[in-house]
């Protein structure tokens, strides 16, 4: 649970697609596979990607006496600018196994594009963060899938597409078919190099589903 909820959009844009990718962190960890999702979803040909934050909830105050770094540069996202992409990323560390209370507001602001199903066909995924491996790598995507249902949006996961990594025994590696995924432990852990390249899978990956999606409609 050390890390916040970072909100990333992706936007995959051939001067029409774009693929946008909503995050929320805290401590950095959701931010560092965000950066390399965005890596991984920009290979792909014709794809544009948006990197966004949701909105903070805790006071200046409150975060500073948790330790909390200064946040990243991406810009804030609002609830409109989620119906201008053609695919959606979201990723949030872990509270209690479920999304980060940061990001959960964020969604619950998306009532006017629930009323109007604005976002209803469009692909979406999802990764996180953990501190522990019984600290919620499967609970957290599998709870937030709700947050897509309602909305009418199709879920796609990364199942066992990243290979042999997905076997990995003799290392630490966050991560399930779910979603990429690292494992902060007290904060001091960052996403290893397997974590990392889980990361860039998935956002290649789904920038190619996201494409064969938006030409089939």
């Amino acid at each position: 649970m050390r890390d916040s909820s970072v909100g990333l959009s992706l936007a995959v844009a051939s001067m029409e697609f774009i693929v946008v990718k909503t995050y929320y962190s805290m401590y950095g960890h959701v931010a560092k596979l965000a950066e390399e999702i965005k890596k991984g979803a920009s290979s792909a040909e014709g794809v544009e990607v948006k990197l966004w934050q949701v909105p903070e909830t805790l006071p200046e105050e409150v975060l500073g006496k948790m330790g909390a770094p200064p946040k990243g540069d991406a810009p804030i996202i609002t609830p409109d600018d989620l119906a201008e992409a053609d695919g959606l990323l979201f990723g949030f560390p872990t509270r209690f196994g479920m999304m980060a209370a940061q990001f959960k507001a964020f969604l619950d602001a998306t009532g006017g594009l629930w009323r109007t199903q604005a976002l209803a066909g469009k692909p979406a995924g999802i990764f996180y963060s953990t501190g522990s491996q019984g600290g919620g790598q499967e609970t957290t995507p599998l709870t937030a899938i709700t947050q897509l249902v309602h909305h009418g949006m199709i879920f796609v996961p990364i199942g066992y597409t990243f290979g042999a990594g997905m076997f990995e025994m003799e290392k630490v590696k966050g991560g399930s078919p779910y979603g990429a995924g690292t494992y902060a432990g007290d904060g001091s852990r960052f996403p290893s190099e397997l974590e990392l390249q889980q990361a860039f899978h998935q956002g290649k990956y789904f920038a190619g589903i996201a494409k064969k999606l938006k030409s089939s409609s």
